[in-house]
């Protein structure tokens, strides 16, 4: 799940990715009310089974079930932002009901390894890198301002398909986001949320 929003009283809006769809807004009808129903399902970054109901001008969501709430990423405010960060990116670069089974995949490897090992910073990197290439935004990587070797990572980061594979010493990832950031930024409307909140935790 991407994002939840409060809809009237006591409905909810929920913002998720899937993999044969794409991303999908659909309503919870209730879900403020009534904690039984979706059983603390509807929760950031958690991936879940869900039923659906198609029509009209929103999907209503049905059911919840959870397959994982990632439980590691929860204890830690670093690997917060860092979920939050990957998802924010994904609900905003992406456009409605477009399949990218690439990007799911992407995501999903990424919070399985912010669940499972410590927050790194190298890995933050090596999602944003691959998402811009998998959306069509790769970067130039001849462009000044970054060292043959920040290149270099970053080109073996789009090849290695590996969280952990990759590790940028401390000055290169400074170098990394001077390349990153603004190929992001580019197609964004406002700042990342989710990023001020990294940079508050020292993420």
């Amino acid at each position: 799940m991407l994002r939840l929003t409060d809809f009237g009283e006591a409905d909810r809006i929920v913002t998720f990715f899937t993999l044969e769809q794409g991303k999908l807004q659909g309503v919870a009808r209730g879900a403020k009310r009534s904690k039984k129903r979706f059983a603390g399902a509807l929760e950031a970054f958690a991936h879940l089974k869900l039923q659906l109901q198609l029509g009209g001008s929103l999907t209503t969501l049905s059911s919840a079930d959870i397959v994982s709430i990632f439980p590691g990423i929860r204890a830690d405010l670093v690997k917060i932002g860092c979920a939050a960060y990957a998802c924010e990116l994904v609900e905003r670069l992406t456009p409605d009901e477009e399949p990218a089974p690439r990007l799911f995949r992407l995501l999903y490897c990424y919070l399985e390894r912010l669940d499972q090992a410590p927050p790194s910073p190298s890995d933050r990197r090596f999602f944003a890198v691959n998402l811009l290439k998998i959306l069509g935004y790769q970067p130039d990587l001849r462009v000044r301002g970054i060292s043959e070797e920040t290149a270099r990572l970053l080109a073996l980061a789009m090849q290695t398909g590996r969280f952990g594979a990759i590790s940028f010493p401390e000055p290169l990832l400074r170098e990394a986001d001077l390349l990153l950031n603004p190929a992001i930024d580019l197609h964004l409307d406002r700042e990342l949320r989710s990023l001020a909140f990294l940079k508050e935790v020292g993420g």
